[in-house]
């Protein structure tokens, strides 16, 4: 994931590493916070495959900065994570909305559609957090205050999240 948040901010415009940092700290937030041991290494295997180009600028009072822009093998690796989202990014909420924060790069309607059609489906799928002999506990079947409490507002979210998407691929679906 934070490749592909790398990817799709450079994909906006350049940016410093410090910028890059806060952009995706403010996308995953608290959830997943992102190190300078994970940023950084990330950048130089992406800088060394060609993914990105880097030049030196002043710094605003002190050091040189250095500045980050996606190259066209960037723009296609990029499309290509978006196209093909892994499993993963599908079914974790955090990882899916990293997804749909760079969907829109994506210059084909129906590859945006097929990509929310693989979520919804995901989320069409029988779940809970909590089973009883396989099948999926629902929050009018426990006694317990607080899992009652993580159900319904997983209901809640789950049912806004799958009326959103929805509507979403039937305005991708029309013709343009």
């Amino acid at each position: 994931m934070l490749e592909l948040s790398i990817l799709g901010f450079l994909a906006e415009q350049p940016l410093h590493g410090y910028e890059l940092k806060e952009r995706i700290k403010a996308l995953s937030g608290h959830v997943r916070p992102v190190s300078d041991g994970a940023l950084y290494p990330a950048l130089t295997r992406l800088v060394a495959a060609g993914k990105l180009d880097q030049h030196t600028e002043p710094g605003a009072s002190a050091a040189p900065r250095r500045m980050l822009s996606l190259t066209d093998k960037g723009r296609e690796d990029l499309l290509e994570r978006l196209r093909h989202p892994k499993q993963a990014e599908i079914t974790d909420q955090v990882r899916f909305n990293t997804v749909l924060s760079f969907l829109r790069h994506l210059p084909d309607p129906r590859e945006q559609a097929a990509v929310l059609r693989r979520r919804l489906d995901f989320l069409e799928t029988p779940s809970s957090f909590f089973y009883d002999d396989g099948r999926p506990v629902r929050a009018e079947e426990t006694d317990d205050l607080f899992r009652e409490g993580m159900l319904r507002v997983a209901r809640a979210t789950g049912e806004a999240e799958r009326a959103w998407l929805r509507e979403a691929v039937a305005r991708l679906d029309q013709p343009s």
